[in-house]
């Protein structure tokens, strides 16, 4: 693993709702030889937020001013709900001159969603899909594979992210990598802050999201004609749900199957990435090769981030 990094924390969402995973979290990553800053962002409390929206603009658009230098990693502590009043306020010119160069590695998940989209269409930066700094590096038991692979990706010229499929289909796909949350995704279509992406390998998850829920995002992602422009769709973690007696047997794989006949697209699923303990680092935005043979789907992804050590 590498050593050395300077670590940014950001609180683009919702305030700390178990301050001692967040410090578990940060002593994890300064016993692993990084250095973390930003822990200031832990205090603020506004509603249920993490401050106010022009604070946490702030976080991040911090990183487009010159006099401050850049961390290797900007790691969003954690994601509830908050992303979207901040993206108007973001600095896109700004941030892309600075972080268009890949240097510097914007990582989360769930409500950061909404900003990795907002960054690339709007500037082309490529950011990451990935663990946070309390519910994955602080969680009581931290998953190997999520810290094995973060560490793996941040280090590496060429990326790999490999899992067992339920996909009978032999498929050799190229096309671009993005996605995240699917209710992010789905909020987001129709305005400018959602990115034009085809012929992409769309990945997905939600948390505590009915599966009558999850085909009807996914359908407006298909009446809006992003979800059919897409090479495959690649389903991570949808937990936290109940199924009732009205749904008569219908369940997420219905749903999903339903959604694979009508988009007429390879639905591929398994993908560890999600609200789940164990989670692959995901480049939003870079080029990217799916090959599925023999019940085992290999993403190999180039182009992404690479965070220097000083």
């Amino acid at each position: 693993m590498p050593t050395g990094y300077d670590i940014r924390l950001i609180a683009p969402s919702g305030y700390p709702h178990a301050p001692e995973a967040m410090q578990r979290g940060i002593a994890r990553l300064e016993a692993a030889g990084h250095r973390v800053d930003g822990k200031e962002v832990l205090d603020r409390r506004v509603l249920r937020f993490a401050g106010t929206d022009e604070q946490r603009a702030a976080d991040i658009n911090g990183l487009a001013d010159p006099a401050r230098p850049l961390p290797g990693i900007a790691l969003a502590v954690r994601g509830g709900y908050g992303a979207h009043p901040l993206l108007p306020l973001l600095d896109y010119e700004r941030l892309g001159t600075r972080l268009r160069d890949g240097t510097v590695a914007l990582v989360g998940h769930s409500d950061f969603t909404a900003v990795q989209c907002a960054l690339f269409a709007k500037a082309g930066i490529v950011t990451y899909g990935g663990p946070m700094l309390g519910a994955d590096f602080g969680a009581q038991e931290l998953d190997s594979l999520t810290w094995d692979h973060f560490w793996r990706t941040m280090a590496s010229e060429d990326g790999e992210a490999a899992w067992a499929t339920d996909t009978a289909a032999d498929l050799a796909l190229d096309g671009p990598l993005w996605g995240g949350n699917l209710a992010m995704l789905a909020s987001l279509v129709g305005s400018p802050y959602f990115p034009r992406i085809e012929g992409g390998l769309l990945f997905v998850e939600d948390v505590a999201e009915s599966p009558y829920r999850v085909e009807r995002m996914l359908y407006h992602l298909l009446h809006a004609g992003v979800l059919g422009a897409q090479h495959a769709l690649l389903v991570g973690d949808f937990t936290g749900y109940r199924t009732a007696a009205y749904d008569n047997g219908y369940d997420l794989d219905t749903a999903l199957d339903r959604i694979a006949a009508a988009a007429g697209i390879p639905v591929i699923r398994g993908l560890p990435f999600g609200h789940g303990p164990a989670k692959f680092t995901l480049p939003f935005g870079v080029p990217a090769r799916l090959v599925v043979a023999g019940g085992k789907a290999t993403l190999r992804f180039s182009g992404h981030p690479r965070p220097k050590t000083p």
